[in-house]
């Protein structure tokens, strides 16, 4: 008899297990980095060549191995981070299934020494293909250091997949930049191809290591975050609605310390700035997530980034919950703004010593050429999801106009902690004052479209469509939530005529419309006598109006209406209500406009995200006229 299933080769077993864990240099480096953190190290130095696919190396101060620990650590499932099934449903470690370092040594040409406090010497083992070549004693400090060369090296089929030099590096610095935003008593540093790309050197706290990662220019637009109930907490910061970026680069969300992608987290943060973003616009965020580690399981996907909750549900509301209140907090009190030092104030001694710390090459000589990236000033457009094909930094001619340069990073991201407590203060921004808009004096009205307006020190665009739409979206929303929609009788009832699909998505969904506020009644056929509206939107086409409503409601479904998709059916009534653009408008109605929207919530933009207000200081206008 044929047999058919056979089991396969270790070393078969090996490499396709090394698949799982091993995408990518970046991979090699997410592991060793979390065996450093797991071993206690305060300062990891890694260095790559050619973005990984040459070599790398992962240097820590960590507790280190003994001899025995060094050849046990490459057997595939050994760890020291858990011994029952109980620790598995208790993890405080980033690793802990004794996967990565066998996958790693599998398809690679590896080495490592280390040496623990115990003993009075290190041992080095030499790996490649998964086999020990090689083992000796050897003198060294107490710590570990990885060195990965060649990486699928034995598996030609799995290294044409690898992208450019620049790409794979892209990814292995999203890696660093990740993990030291969790971990800021961690003196990172990055060099590639002998160049220092990042250095970030141990700080107090997570505002320290965010300001020395996303940059200066940011931390003005920047909400801190710090709630927590009985059963998890949330910390860290998020951008204002005037912040945002094109894709999620900028978002950074942990759960008890680990990077996650979770679809629940960025669904309950996206619903936290629901109606203040435009669609495709995404916030910056660096979110902190603590709860119980049983409530939590991260033994879901090879790579740890994904999760899931046991209480899915209460996780999501908090955060979406937390996220939602601090922007509230926008409008009725005093947002914190963090101030930083101006770059002239840091002595020359001090950023002359940082200039040659940050750009010197492998030989100590002052780097001019090109800088291929830079993850740690003003935040990376370039690095989405590390996946940018190429990424440079402009070439300058010399040192000189590389500092000026960076002059305000390394204010920023080399500062002691001492000065940026100091620099930290609360200051309140004009327009985020309770009763800003009714405050401000109305200059006249632009193109029929912006009233112009000016407050203490500021000159003040403010678009009409947008700030009625929200006013209108605020008051129709209230309403709807309290189940009562004020209506307006229609002295003569108004009869449309409905398409085929249109007249039936509207008997399905009848209930559900006049909740909305409209009363209508069939009138044979495919038509429908309308005898009453909401009294917020506009009486001039009712037939558009309630095709709209009818195609917003259908885009979900019935069945599956949620707040979300009552929200965009009353976005939609809204928008129809309202001023328009071009519509002029008197005095006494721009300052009744301006009077309204202090009364509702996220009077900063119009219900589709768009900015409802742009402030120029006079320090702005000034600087327009070079008068300064």
């Amino acid at each position: 008899m044929t047999q058919h299933i056979k089991i396969l080769p270790e070393k078969l077993c090996n490499q396709i297990a090394a698949g799982e864990v091993v995408e990518r240099p970046a991979s090699v480096i997410k592991e060793l980095i979390e065996n450093s953190l797991d071993a206690g190290a305060d300062k990891i130095i890694v260095e790559v060549e050619r973005g990984g696919k040459k070599k790398i190396s992962v240097v820590d101060n960590g507790h280190g191995m003994g001899r025995d620990d060094i050849f046990l650590c490459f057997e595939r499932h050994a760890t020291s981070k858990i011994t029952t099934e109980q620790d598995l449903f208790n993890l405080r470690y980033h690793g802990f299934r004794g996967e990565a370092l066998p996958s790693i040594a599998a398809v690679s040409r590896l080495q490592v020494i280390s040496r623990n406090v115990v003993d009075e010497v290190g041992t080095k083992l030499v790996v490649i293909g998964g086999k020990v070549i090689d083992h000796q004693q050897v003198g060294v400090g107490v710590g570990t250091s990885f060195e990965v060369k060649d990486l699928f090296f034995n598996l030609p089929a799995r290294r044409k997949f690898l992208r450019r030099d620049e790409t794979e590096f892209g990814h292995v610095a999203e890696v660093v930049t990740r993990l030291a935003l969790a971990h800021p008593a961690v003196h990172f540093k990055l060099i590639h191809n002998g160049r220092t790309i990042i250095d970030l050197f141990r700080q107090n706290d997570h505002f320290d290591r965010i300001v020395a990662i996303l940059g200066r220019s940011v931390v003005p637009d920047m909400i801190e975050v710090n709630q927590s109930d009985d059963q998890m907490s949330l910390s860290g910061y998020i951008s204002r609605p005037s912040l945002t970026r094109s894709s999620t680069v900028g978002v950074y969300c942990f759960v008890n310390g680990r990077f996650i992608k979770d679809r629940v987290i960025h669904h309950a943060l996206m619903d936290g700035y629901r109606q203040l973003l435009m669609k495709g616009r995404y916030p910056l965020c660096i979110l902190f997530l603590q709860l119980d580690p049983e409530k939590v399981d991260v033994n879901v996907h090879p790579t740890k980034h994904e999760v899931r909750f046991h209480e899915q549900h209460k996780v999501h509301n908090f955060v979406s919950q937390v996220v939602r209140q601090q922007l509230r907090q926008l409008d009725v009190a005093k947002a914190k703004d963090f101030v930083l030092p101006d770059p002239a104030t840091i002595d020359a001694t001090t950023r002359e010593k940082q200039l040659k710390t940050l750009f010197t090459d492998g030989s100590g000589s002052t780097s001019t050429g090109k800088n291929e990236i830079d993850v740690c000033g003003e935040h990376s457009d370039c690095i989405e999801n590390g996946a940018k094909e190429k990424i440079e930094a402009p070439h300058y001619e010399d040192t000189t106009e590389v500092a000026e340069t960076v002059s305000e990073y390394l204010s920023v991201a080399k500062i002691t902690a001492e000065t940026t407590s100091q620099c930290r203060k609360e200051e309140s921004l004009p327009f985020e004052q309770a009763g800003y808009f009714s405050s401000l004096t109305v200059i006249g009205q632009y193109h029929h479209s912006y009233i112009v307006c000016e407050d203490t020190d500021g000159l003040v665009l403010i678009d009409q469509h947008a700030a009625h739409e929200r006013i209108g979206f605020e008051r129709l929303k209230t309403q709807f939530s309290l189940g009562a929609v004020e209506q307006q009788e229609l002295l003569f009832p108004v009869v449309i005529e409905l398409s085929l699909r249109e007249d039936t998505e509207l008997r399905q969904c009848l209930d559900q419309v006049k909740l909305l506020g409209f009363n209508l009644h069939h009138f044979g056929g495919k038509s429908w006598a309308v005898t009453a509206l909401p009294v917020y939107v506009d009486t001039s086409d009712v037939k558009t109006m309630i095709c709209d409503v009818l195609a917003e409601i259908g885009s979900v479904g019935v069945s599956r209406l949620s707040q979300d998709a009552f929200d965009a059916v009353l976005i939609k009534m809204a928008c129809h209500g309202m001023i328009r653009a071009n519509q002029k408008l008197e005095k006494v109605e721009m300052v009744a406009l301006l009077q309204q929207l202090d009364e509702v919530d996220f009077n900063r933009n119009c219900p589709h995200g768009r900015p409802i207000l742009q402030r120029y200081s006079l320090h702005d206008v000034e600087k327009m006229f070079r008068r300064l």
